[in-house]
């Protein structure tokens, strides 16, 4: 399974919501399971992002779980593709 870092900020529309985002958070840990994705953290933060989601699973789990999620108007977000120490030792092995 792929590991995927989401950084994601609020909408206009999301913000003026936004005492509703533990509760919209349930809802997308729910959204993601029957999608295949595994959320394995989500903080909210202060700084240039508003919430760090760790998830983990398929391509295609990922990017149906986000463009559903992004569809709500709440949130938008930029997901990255992560590797621990083992999976990045065995991509360098790969190098010519």
């Amino acid at each position: 399974m792929a590991t995927f870092i989401s950084l994601v900020n609020f909408t206009d529309q999301g913000i003026r919501n936004v005492k509703e985002s533990p509760n919209r958070a349930e809802v997308f840990k729910g959204l993601a399971a029957k999608l295949g994705l595994t959320v394995k953290s989500m903080y909210w933060t202060s700084g240039s992002y508003d919430l760090v989601l760790v998830t983990e699973g398929t391509d295609q789990a990922a990017m149906a779980t986000l463009l559903s999620v992004g569809s709500l108007g709440n949130v938008r977000s930029q997901t990255l593709l992560a590797y621990s120490a083992d999976e990045i030792k065995k991509i360098i092995a790969l190098m010519p």
